[in-house]
């Protein structure tokens, strides 16, 4: 059976009903005109005279013509439809447009002139055809460019230089877009305007067209540039890390940096990167431009201004008041609560701002690391793998941390955390938190029993005292182990 989708249905009804209506009228307009036969041949006769021309006979012939050819052409549809409609897609193929204008043209070609020489036998068709060379000219001048864009897509469909579905780039103009219908006829685009272009088969077959398939791996191809100071094994690795994980950026095929060019004003980059699907190559552009600007943010890179102009960077020297919102945020910290206000400005001295964009992983499960992570604007998704899965686990807003493990005893990331929306996060590194442990070492028993406590996930209760006095021990122990106190 035939599956007919919800939209399609009532396509499919109307044109039933329009055609089984035609196919009604034509069958009645003929049994009426068979049936008064006569008396509109004597009605003919009486008005037009004796010796008439053309003689009433005659016309009477073309009137049959007329209605033979139009039961004709309804056939002809409906043998194509129950052919190519019905019988391919018992098979699963879909016939082209082209191939099925063909059988149609082709069979009530067969149909008309069987009917003409059966209505007008003593006409031969043959010595009218080659006989008459002005019919000829008249004939060939008018089907020019109806014949060349018709044999201009018999060489297309024979080729399959390109499918419905594949974004392509045709002549001069460079009119682009995704191809919709190949017909008889002309290729019928739709441009990422959501314009539609009709580009005549012979005019294609002259022009040059660029393909991109839609089931191939098509690269795109985006420029930016840095200024000379900065490293370019340093700009490559971070582009690179930050474009592959760009949604619609095809994992199969790592991007690829490289210098094009050391220009006046800096070093000149592209980043070269495969795409899922080559349609969304505008939007998957724009975002790959955000990535690298968010990741030159992050590494501290710049882009390239021209040298003739001044660029004053007036957050590079702080802004009032800015040191005194880290202490009062990272004081709002349950794992710093031990810490005096002397030793959390520390911490925020050497704090390392990060901004991420939306949808960028800020840690990966199972990377080294020895930094935590506290979430000073925006917020962060926290997930881990099940079953090859991403699982959310939790949800970290404002002011919540992540990550001390890998601070505090160097151990792997155990989770993924992704940023939500543009999140700003405070990086406190292990040489910050040594020189507070180096100015006062006692911190460390009780931050290795809050540790504890967040670890277990519970609240010290009392049939659970000696689990968490032995948990605390032995990351007292991990710590002091990591940061090389004494035991």
């Amino acid at each position: 059976m035939i599956n007919i989708g919800p939209v399609a249905r009532p396509q499919f009804t109307n044109k039933l009903v329009v055609f089984l209506a035609a196919t009604a009228a034509a069958l009645l307009a003929m049994y009426l005109f068979w049936s008064f036969e006569s008396s509109v041949r004597a009605l003919l006769e009486q008005r037009m005279g004796a010796n008439p021309s053309p003689s009433p006979d005659t016309i009477i012939s073309i009137v049959k013509l007329i209605l033979i050819g139009s039961l004709g052409y309804l056939f002809v549809r409906g043998l194509n439809f129950l052919f190519f409609g019905l019988a391919f897609r018992f098979k699963r193929i879909d016939a082209p447009t082209l191939i099925r204008n063909i059988f149609t043209i082709v069979a009530f070609t067969i149909f008309f002139l069987i009917a003409f020489t059966f209505l007008f036998p003593g006409i031969n068709l043959g010595a009218l055809f080659t006989t008459s060379a002005i019919f000829g000219v008249i004939l060939g001048l008018a089907l020019q460019d109806t014949l060349g864009n018709f044999f201009a897509g018999i060489s297309l469909q024979a080729d399959r230089p390109f499918q419905v579905g594949d974004v392509i780039t045709v002549g001069a103009e460079r009119h682009m877009g995704v191809v919709e219908e190949i017909s008889w006829r002309a290729i019928k685009i739709r441009t990422f305007t959501n314009h539609v272009v009709l580009i005549a088969n012979s005019n294609a077959a002259r022009e040059p067209i660029e393909v991109c398939p839609r089931d191939n791996l098509n690269a795109r191809l985006v420029f930016f540039n840095t200024l000379y100071s900065d490293s370019p094994a340093k700009t490559i690795h971070v582009v690179r890390e930050a474009v592959r994980e760009a949604e619609n950026v095809s994992t199969k095929v790592p991007p690829v940096v490289r210098i094009r060019d050391l220009g006046d004003n800096g070093v000149d980059y592209e980043v070269k990167y495969w795409l899922d699907d080559y349609a969304k190559f505008n939007d998957t552009d724009a975002l790959v431009r955000q990535r690298i600007w968010y990741a030159f943010r992050r590494a501290g890179l710049n882009f390239a201004y021209p040298t003739r102009t001044l660029y004053v960077d007036r957050h590079s020297a702080g802004t009032p008041g800015d040191g005194g919102a880290l202490v009062e945020r990272l004081s709002a910290v349950d794992i710093f609560a031990p810490l005096s206000i002397e030793e959390t400005g520390m911490l925020a001295q050497a704090a390392v701002r990060h901004v991420f964009a939306p949808g960028e992983m800020v840690i990966r499960e199972g990377d080294p690391g020895s930094s935590m992570f506290v979430v000073h604007n925006g917020r962060v998704r926290v997930q881990v793998n099940e079953n090859g899965r991403p699982r959310t686990v939790a949800t970290l807003n404002e002011g919540d941390f992540f990550g001390e493990m890998a601070l505090f005893t160097g151990e792997p990331r155990t989770a993924n955390v992704v940023a939500l929306e543009e999140t700003e996060v405070l990086e406190i590194g292990y040489a910050a938190m040594k020189q507070v442990f180096d100015t006062n070492p006692n911190l460390v028993e009780s931050l290795s029993f809050i540790m504890a406590e967040r670890r277990q996930g519970l609240a010290p209760q009392p049939d659970t005292d000696t689990e968490s006095t032995h948990s605390s021990k032995s990351l007292m122990s991990a710590i002091k182990r990591f940061f090389g106190l004494s035991q």
